[in-house]
């Protein structure tokens, strides 16, 4: 029997109230968790600015949410792909632009189980170069206006961050040497994981503790990731698993980034997401997160080789 600190049904939206007057920025909403993130936080009156590699497809979705919640709602698109450092520039710039304030800016998106070695125009392996340099370059360049906002940063892991290497390889960081897509998706969530409770002690530190920083995963979700960037084997393989008990709704999977978003005196150190079997389905809340993810000595390097890397200090 599991139960979370928010009773046996775990967290769920019910908990939110009026979110009128707040803004969040999300990655990644065209489909799955991203799109049903966005759909319940538009529901509860939140201003949503959706960043999206492709500006017809968040038409798409701009006009999907506007049939189901009214045209009411306050929901903006930014053209943005993670994967390149200066479209995450441009669009970071226009999000200081246009938005006034960030209440969260929630890290959705991903690529996952890329068959082949694969390079970013960055030149980072690419599910490295997306999910994490993206995340770090575009974290960083909104610090500022989430600062100003005492909001907070979710970051979307995954429980693949346990399914690799217990570290970070930082020989080789484009696996040259013996690709492996699980390998180097299990890398890139392992990064991202890292760097935010790293991102955590570096607020402490400097006494910014209005700042919030999160970390959680969906779970197992029915949703496109492995279809957009698998192979033929992992889709099939995937597919057949979309109709086991194990895997939940896109929308279930999306309450974990919520609740990190928008439930007040949300622990920071916790790790949160479904607390039933394997953590992939289940009530939400915080569950074990190996000690690994939290190596002080390897997320300080990991910082330093990220700053290096996209030539960004954080402001802190």
């Amino acid at each position: 029997m599991n139960t979370t600190q928010f009773g046996k049904q775990g967290w769920t939206p019910d908990r939110i109230g009026s979110l009128k007057g707040k803004t969040y920025i999300i990655t990644g909403t065209t489909s799955g968790t991203g799109f049903e993130a966005a759909k319940i936080l538009l529901s509860k009156g939140a201003k949503v600015v959706m960043l999206n590699r492709n500006p017809k497809k968040s038409k798409d979705t701009i006009v999907a949410l506007k049939q189901e919640l009214g045209n009411n709602i306050d929901v903006t698109s930014i053209q943005m792909d993670l994967a390149e450092q200066a479209s995450v520039k441009k669009a970071s710039e226009e999000v200081l632009k246009k938005v006034p304030q960030i209440d969260a800016l929630i890290c959705n998106a991903a690529i996952a189980q890329v068959p082949k070695q694969t390079l970013t125009v960055d030149g980072w392996e690419s599910q490295m170069g997306t999910n994490y340099y993206g995340n770090f370059t575009l974290q960083a360049l909104l610090f500022p206006l989430i600062e100003k906002s005492k909001g907070r940063i979710v970051t979307v892991g995954s429980m693949g961050y346990d399914m690799g290497i217990k570290t970070i390889n930082f020989d080789d960081m484009n696996w040259d040497k013996g690709y492996n897509a699980n390998t180097a998706y299990s890398q890139s969530k392992l990064a991202q994981i890292m760097a935010i409770y790293e991102l955590q002690d570096r607020l402490e530190k400097a006494g910014k503790t209005d700042v919030k920083a999160y970390a959680c995963h969906p779970g197992a979700s029915r949703t496109n990731l492995i279809n957009t960037s698998g192979s033929f084997m992992m889709k099939f393989i995937y597919n057949l698993m979309m109709f086991s008990p194990l895997v939940q709704s896109a929308e279930k999977g999306a309450y974990p980034q919520l609740m990190c978003a928008t439930e007040p005196n949300l622990d920071q150190s916790g790790f949160y997401g479904p607390t039933g079997r394997s953590n992939w389905v289940g009530p939400v809340g915080a569950h074990k997160i190996e000690p690994h993810a939290k190596d002080k000595a390897v997320a300080e390097r990991l910082w330093e080789v990220s700053e290096k890397a996209t030539g960004l200090e954080w402001n802190i």
